[in-house]
């Protein structure tokens, strides 16, 4: 689709971010804070058969990647999803899913920085805003510079979150086994004995399904940021391959660790999260301190990746003319720095808006609680266009990595997609996310829609 031109000059992203940094970001990626303590709202919630939960959520995002997948290594593009939904569904589908994506993150910075902040301040008996500045300001710099250093900051983030995960389950395991030294729990039986696997009823794994589904939320970014590297289409490739795997033993292996260690209703679990609740129990020593530092680093890991992620989504709407033009050019080291300081100062905004009138922030929060189901479900409507026109054109064979079982498993995933969607309408706890969310999408799509009629005429001259 024909859009506006692009700024003439100083508009390029340059390949910048090296093939150990794509393969570290697509393990890490999705690993944040929402596993290290806010799994345990989710064990809360359905007991043992958070499992099945997990395991449902993971299903779904591993076939969502798989066509994200498709659409990426055949068009590589920094507006990743956005891109492929403008061309297959129509500007308005673009420009609504793109700035609803870039909303979504910019209001990850606040929440990352708030809980950094709050771990720094206690540390160093300051008040927790100043750190909580200190670290937005940190990465927005690191941002600014060539993108390279963003892919740096976010290999070592990477690393030590994954060092962390695979040390917890050797732990775990020696634990469950009953030959760690000095812990104080062993075996599976917290599977059964506090209730039974289903404590809290079958509707219970919906609600646990929600926190899952919100949890894998990143898996997307590398798709975005391969665009930057010297061999997109390759990185794409060994990044969707690597999904499964590494949803499978991060997420569904530390979980189940806990649920089997750790009472599902132990006071402790929703006060210090489900590792340090587990690690408590294995006798690890300073587990407080250990978790403090590693949910530090995932909440830095998770806001280098926002700025990263919300600044490469406007420059791509800037690019096709659905942002302000200056936000699509780029600096001498080839970095979208407008677009960067732009995502960066909005979600700065934010933290103020935290410490001055907290209760403005929750709705703020709220408003972006269905944002990512929102994506998921338009990359599976976007896949399902594009592959029919493929079909249409007597293209389909030249897809490098097709979708499984096209167009079943689409189909199924859309309707498995919507069906979360619907939970979220019946279950009180998740109504008023679900409704701001939609509020502010239905804003966009109407925004969106005038943008593309209005820009009809200019195209058709």
């Amino acid at each position: 689709m024909s859009h506006d031109a692009p700024p003439a000059s100083g508009a390029a992203l340059t390949p910048g971010l090296k093939s150990r940094q794509i393969t570290m970001l697509s393990i890490g990626g999705v690993i944040g804070a929402g596993l290290f303590v806010g799994s345990s709202a989710a064990i809360a919630e359905a007991g043992p058969a958070v499992l099945v939960s997990f395991l449902i959520a993971a299903t779904l995002v591993v076939l969502v990647m798989k066509m994200l997948g498709e659409m990426a290594i055949a068009n590589p593009d920094t507006g990743s999803f956005s891109t492929y939904a403008d061309r297959a569904l129509g500007r308005w589908a673009g420009f609504s899913i793109g700035w609803l994506y870039w909303w979504f993150y910019v209001l990850v910075i606040p929440i990352e920085a708030i809980v950094a902040g709050k771990i720094l301040g206690s540390a160093l008996s300051v008040p927790g805003w100043i750190p909580a500045f200190a670290v937005i300001a940190l990465l927005a710099g690191s941002n600014l510079l060539a993108v390279r250093n963003y892919g740096e900051f976010e290999y070592w983030f990477a690393l030590i979150k994954v060092v962390s995960i695979v040390g917890f389950l050797v732990v775990g395991v020696l634990a469950i086994l009953g030959v760690l030294p000095g812990s104080t729990v062993h075996g599976v039986s917290h599977l059964w004995a506090d209730g039974g696997f289903l404590p809290e009823g079958g509707i219970a794994i919906l609600a646990g399904l929600l926190t899952a589904m919100f949890a894998f939320q990143g898996s997307e970014i590398v798709t975005i940021a391969a665009a930057e590297s010297e061999n997109p289409k390759r990185n794409i490739r060994k990044a969707i391959r690597a999904v499964v795997w590494r949803l499978a033993l991060f997420y569904v292996g530390s979980v189940f660790v806990v649920v089997a260690l750790v009472p599902y209703n132990a006071g402790d679990l929703a006060a210090v999260g489900s590792y340090q609740a587990a690690l408590q129990r294995m006798n690890i020593p300073a587990a407080p301190v250990i978790m403090d530092i590693v949910v530090l680093v995932a909440v830095c890991s998770c806001l280098n990746s926002a700025i990263y992620t919300a600044s490469r989504m406007v420059f791509s709407l800037a690019r096709r003319g659905d942002a302000p033009r200056l936000l699509g050019t780029t600096g001498r080291n080839s970095t979208p720095r407008r677009a960067v300081l732009a995502s960066t100062v909005v979600g700065a905004v934010a933290v103020v808006v935290n410490y001055a009138v907290p209760d403005v922030f929750d709705y703020l929060l709220a408003s972006s609680g269905a944002i990512a189901l929102m994506m998921y479900l338009v990359i599976a409507i976007t896949q399902y266009a594009t592959r029919r026109s493929l079909r249409a054109q007597g293209t389909e064979s030249r897809l490098e990595s097709p979708m499984w079982a096209f167009p079943y498993l689409t189909v199924a995933t859309i309707a498995g997609i919507a069906a979360v969607l619907v939970t979220m309408a019946i279950l009180p706890g998740q109504r008023l996310e679900l409704w701001l969310s939609i509020a502010l999408a239905a804003i966009l799509v109407v925004a969106g829609v005038v943008v593309q009629r209005r820009a009809k005429p200019a195209e058709g001259s």
